[in-house]
């Protein structure tokens, strides 16, 4: 999409811009608060373990319409057992994977471990499933329109388009604040032209952009954002306010996840053994699962190791438990895993598979990985395949309805179609590989150059997806290093809603909402993750046709 003068924008939750005293004495506030409350992360650019720099945050909270809020949360648990019955269905996995493992070498080895366990029977049946969901407003849908304002006569915007299919799961949603700083300053003062309001027709308003189903990042920053965010509007004087910011229980709902399914394995020596990175940035994200487990649950140990540690450590005891020398190992939540790079050789891709054939019970498991590739996802999305996996036709046509275009570009007579299409008019879609963690995804004018350089066979391992064309919100992006103090700016927002689910091929035990989170970028920007150091933690204000006077 391009941010132009049909944009329309949501209601700021309070009337800005602020006083520049104000502004400068509560930005200086906000910033040590973040830091004390553990929004923060390591520095990949002059990084030490032993400093920390807050992470990137949106000065007050964005509007969000309250009602579309509550039909993601309630349709979460939907969307977790669509993705628990799709990673039980090896047939779908296998078919509609069939061409992409033909040239996409990280998820041909991933099938080739789920083959195998496949083969070999699967040693634990259970499995967890901590889930996000990640979706975007659609302004296209007229239920905004009294929830939308115009601005009258504001500063010129040259704004480039902005990528509102960006995404990215993974730990991916570590944030790496100096890259691409110079560009997020050189942003800062563009503030948007007059918007005036789509009035087309939608169903919902508000579109899929991905399920995520390993890693998913923000289950402590999510809540820490609302943290922050409450603190500042206290300190400007709009406590009432806070009542419009919804609970975000999202730390607890996951972790006591992992509880439950460490309460399913049921060996009190047993531990929560957590799979990351060699260098760990979003330390703040993974360290608060980890001591709140420890404090909530003393009784459960949890252990950090890499790929590689389990290689040199891992073995199957006699009943083909996990263990790390004498410790058995009842969970395995996947901090790591999801990207080529976490694999630099056979030794970790060895790994994986240990773990994939023993006991414990895996956060993803190798099933529930593969179910969240954008080529299973673009299947989804077809005609009646959702028929395959829900049962009840409200819940198919609520799903279904969701759901943005999602185009294969397989080499037979549909694909060929798309990929002609997609060179015709490439500024309508962004070209998605199979991978998290963000940063991979091609967009708009750019895209006929990537295909034209693919081969046919090539291009079965992306899939072709939809722009949405989401509302702007206004409000000061505060980020380590920035200039004081921080312009007032465009944003789009992403908001993530969290599932958890454990069970088998035939039962599901638990399965709830846990949760959600909200990144907000530069409407100038591409790529959606706060690792792009344009993106930054934002919370929801929920806001209702009926607020008049929501801004005042």
């Amino acid at each position: 999409m391009s941010v132009d003068d049909n944009t329309p924008i949501l209601r700021s939750c309070i009337k800005l811009p602020l006083a520049t005293d104000e502004l400068l004495e509560v930005t200086a506030k906000a910033k040590d608060y973040a830091i004390m409350h553990g929004a923060a992360m390591r520095s990949k650019t002059s990084f030490s373990p032993d400093s920390l720099n807050f992470a990137p945050f949106v000065l007050v909270p964005s509007a969000f319409p309250r009602k579309e809020f509550e039909k993601a949360v309630a349709l979460q648990p939907i969307i977790n057992r669509l993705m628990h019955n799709v990673a039980h269905d090896e047939e779908f996995i296998t078919t509609t994977l069939a061409e992409t493992i033909k040239v996409d070498e990280f998820t041909a080895n991933l099938f080739n471990i789920y083959r195998k366990v496949l083969a070999h029977g699967y040693t634990q049946r259970i499995s967890l499933g901590m889930l996000r969901s990640d979706l975007m407003l659609e302004s296209g849908c007229p239920e905004l329109s009294p929830l939308l304002h115009h601005l009258e006569d504001t500063t010129s915007s040259t704004a480039a388009p902005a990528a509102a299919a960006a995404g990215g799961g993974g730990d991916d949603d570590d944030v790496d604040v100096e890259q691409a700083e110079a560009k997020a300053k050189a942003n800062t003062n563009k503030v948007g032209v007059a918007r005036t309001i789509s009035t087309s027709s939608a169903y919902c308003c508000w579109k899929q952009v991905e399920i995520n189903t390993i890693a998913s990042g923000f289950g402590h920053l999510g809540p820490a954002s609302k943290t922050i965010q409450s603190f500042v509007l206290k300190e400007l004087g709009h406590a009432e306010k806070l009542k419009h910011m919804p609970k975000n229980d999202a730390l607890a709902g996951l972790c006591d996840g992992m509880v439950k399914a460490w309460d399913i394995y049921g060996k009190k020596e047993s531990v929560i053994l957590f799979i990351i990175e060699d260098v760990s940035y979003n330390i703040c994200d993974q360290r608060f699962h980890e001591f709140y487990i420890r404090e909530t649950y003393p009784h459960i140990r949890v252990l950090r190791r890499t790929l590689t540690e389990v290689h040199r450590e891992g073995k199957l005891g006699q009943g083909k438990e996990l263990l790390l020398g004498t410790t058995e190992v009842a969970v395995i939540y996947f901090r790591a895993g999801y990207e080529p790079d976490h694999y630099p050789t056979q030794g970790e891709w060895d790994a994986r598979y240990l773990m994939e054939t023993s006991l414990a019970i895996k956060c993803p498991s190798i099933q529930y990985h593969l179910a969240g590739t954008k080529k299973v996802q673009q299947a989804l999305a077809q005609p009646s395949v959702l028929e395959r996996f829900i049962n009840d036709p409200d819940e198919i046509k609520a799903v279904g309805k969701i759901f943005t275009g999602l185009y294969s570009l397989d080499d037979n007579e549909v694909g060929n179609a798309n990929y002609e299409m997609a060179l015709r008019t490439p500024e309508r879609f962004v070209l998605k590989p199979q991978r998290e963690g963000g940063g991979n995804n091609v967009y708009g004018v750019d895209i006929p150059d990537a295909l034209k350089r693919m081969s046919r066979v090539e291009r079965s391992a992306w899939i072709l997806m939809d722009l949405i064309h989401p509302p702007l919100t206004q409000g000061y992006m505060v980020r380590p290093g920035s200039d004081m103090p921080p312009q007032i700016v465009d944003m789009v927002s992403e908001l993530g809603i969290f599932g958890v689910i454990i069970g088998d091929a035939d039962s599901i035990v638990h399965n709830y909402q846990a949760g959600h989170m909200l990144r907000t970028k530069l409407s100038t920007a591409n790529e959606g993750g706060v690792a792009a150091g344009l993106g930054a933690l934002d919370s929801p204000y929920l806001i209702d046709s009926e607020d008049e006077d929501a801004a005042n």
